[in-house]
């Protein structure tokens, strides 16, 4: 009948599982009634939260840095807009209008250009070389 009562007893079966592999059951399952002990896992507890808390700063930082970074990109992009608009709407016939916000969009347009020119080259090297038409000879050119 006891058999019947440790099968019954999951701590039991835990413990038997456990002391089979050479180390006593985590003491998270088992009870203790040493304050030491408890005073030792408080300890331990305040320092895993202590480090949690730090690593949730850190990611709340590191989002709202992203945060901004998006809401700075989209500023440029629709300040880059108005002034590329600005130059447009003139009325005239290619007369362009003063812009007020040209002067400091060089940057901007600068690194604009260098993404386009990088997507383009990067677009370029995936695509497959079409075939080339035969050589041009002195005699077609004339």
């Amino acid at each position: 009948m006891s058999t019947e009562s440790n099968a019954q007893d999951p701590m039991e079966f835990m413990r038997n599982m456990w002391s089979k592999m050479g180390f006593s059951l985590p003491g998270m399952v088992t009870p203790t009634l040493d304050v030491d002990e408890l005073d030792k896992r408080i300890a331990d507890m305040k320092a895993v939260e202590n480090w949690l808390k730090m690593n949730l700063s850190s990611l709340q930082m590191a989002t709202q840095g992203l945060e901004m970074q998006r809401a700075t990109i989209s500023a440029m992009q629709a300040m880059s807009k108005i002034a590329a608009e600005g130059g447009r709407k003139d009325g005239g016939e290619g007369a362009a209008q003063p812009n007020p916000f040209a002067a400091g969009m060089w940057p901007w347009n600068l690194m604009q250009n260098a993404a386009e020119q990088s997507a383009a080259a990067a677009a370029a090297a995936a695509a497959p070389a079409p075939t080339a038409p035969a050589k041009a000879t002195p005699k077609d050119t004339k």
